[in-house]
């Protein structure tokens, strides 16, 4: 089943984390194999590498939540 992807736009943003909610909860409970593209991982790993090399651009909870909240 294709779905237009445009057709989400005009969702309020608690429907849209709804559906997020329920298709990441599908996604776990598949036994189905999830492929994360080369690109992904790379940027994973270099994300990683810079927080390993400056420690300081990382958030505690306390900012991570003010930023969630606000």
């Amino acid at each position: 089943m294709r779905m237009n992807t445009t057709d989400f736009r005009d969702l309020p943003n608690s429907e849209k984390l709804r559906l997020v909610t329920e298709l990441w909860n599908e996604i776990a409970s598949s036994p189905e194999p999830i492929v994360v593209p080369p690109e992904v991982l790379q940027e994973a790993s270099r994300r990683s590498a810079e927080l390993d090399d400056n420690p300081s651009l990382a958030i505690d909870d306390d900012e991570l939540w003010r930023r969630v909240d606000g």
